[in-house]
């Protein structure tokens, strides 16, 4: 061995990467590629995006969020008290799309007494909610008739909601699909629905 073998060596084989390895990483990239693009090609072909106007569904969603209605939920089922729903007041198409909770369902009994809800006679346990400063319609029992759902705003005090006499009550037909996922925005994260 000569001395200059001896001594350390700065100079090191390059690694060579083999075409099976360039032909691995490829087909990753591919794979994640397709992923994302049926994923999106899923997300809107069932769903729809829709922007949240105004503040009546803080604090869960902000103005100006977009968030994802899936509009084929509620083929085979309808919807449940707790569902984020998307729907055209009336069915006007030239209205935005308003985003509620549903708190009562066909046949249900509502009224809002000392500005707190009650569905069937009982007053519904609800946390986070402010008292509702403004009875609207509900101010009497309000009885929903099969096809009609009674939605709030979870900003209570600051929505337009069944209360109003001209949204009142929701007809299923007018309900274009279920709220499940959020974007996010510079105060809100982006995430599943509650």
């Amino acid at each position: 061995m000569s001395k200059r073998q001896k001594g350390l060596s700065f100079y090191k084989r390059k690694k060579k990467i083999s075409s099976s390895t360039i032909k691995e990483i490829f087909t990753y990239i591919f794979g994640i590629a397709v992923s994302i693009f049926i994923a999106f090609v899923l997300v809107y072909a069932v769903g729809m995006s829709v922007r949240v106007i105004g503040v009546s569904m803080e604090p869960q969603f902000s103005n100006g969020q977009k968030v994802l209605v899936n509009r084929y939920a509620y083929l085979l089922t309808a919807p449940h008290k707790g569902d984020v729903v998307a729907f055209l007041p009336n069915g006007n198409k030239n209205l935005h799309y308003y985003v509620k909770r549903v708190v009562a369902t066909p046949g249900d009994t509502v009224q809002i007494i000392d500005g707190r809800l009650y569905v069937n006679g009982e007053r519904v346990k609800e946390e986070g909610f402010d008292k509702m400063a403004e009875a609207g319609i509900a101010k009497n029992e309000y009885i929903l008739a099969n096809d009609e759902y009674f939605v709030l705003g979870d900003n209570r005090n600051n929505s337009e909601d069944s209360r109003s006499a001209n949204i009142g009550p929701v007809k299923r037909k007018d309900i274009v699909g279920r709220v499940w996922f959020a974007f996010g925005t510079k105060t809100k994260k982006m995430g599943f629905v509650k």
